[in-house]
């Protein structure tokens, strides 16, 4: 499996009504210098379909995901519906709302990337 796939497995652990940011997903991958690729993966939808990518924003909170989905407000509609405040300038508290990854969670993530082969 290659960096994209790791990109689907990982977001798909963050739970809903948290978000996660690019730089956080890349170094869950494995890859801590490898944000801006994430977002590429989610925006050519490289990592594959079903993901919950409106739940990664950028490392400041503000939601960057327009590119992603065809519909420029998605992203903050979607985030909503999940009790996740997003601001009036698109921007969500990540002191409130961030997802606070445990190490076991990136142990387990590593583990399962060694035994898939991703």
């Amino acid at each position: 499996m290659d960096f994209y796939q790791r990109v689907a497995v990982v977001c798909k652990t963050v739970p809903a009504g948290k978000v996660a940011t690019y730089g956080q997903i890349a170094l869950l991958c494995g890859k801590p210098k490898n944000s801006r690729q994430v977002g590429y993966a989610l925006k050519h939808n490289f990592s594959g379909d079903n993901l919950p990518a409106h739940r990664i924003v950028n490392h400041q909170g503000y939601l960057s995901g327009a590119g992603c989905f065809q519909d420029p407000d998605k992203q903050d509609v979607l985030l909503m519906e999940e009790g996740v405040e997003v601001s009036s300038d698109l921007r969500v508290d990540l002191k409130k709302y961030g997802w606070k990854n445990t190490l076991e969670d990136a142990l387990c993530l590593r583990a399962y990337f060694e035994k898939t082969g991703i």
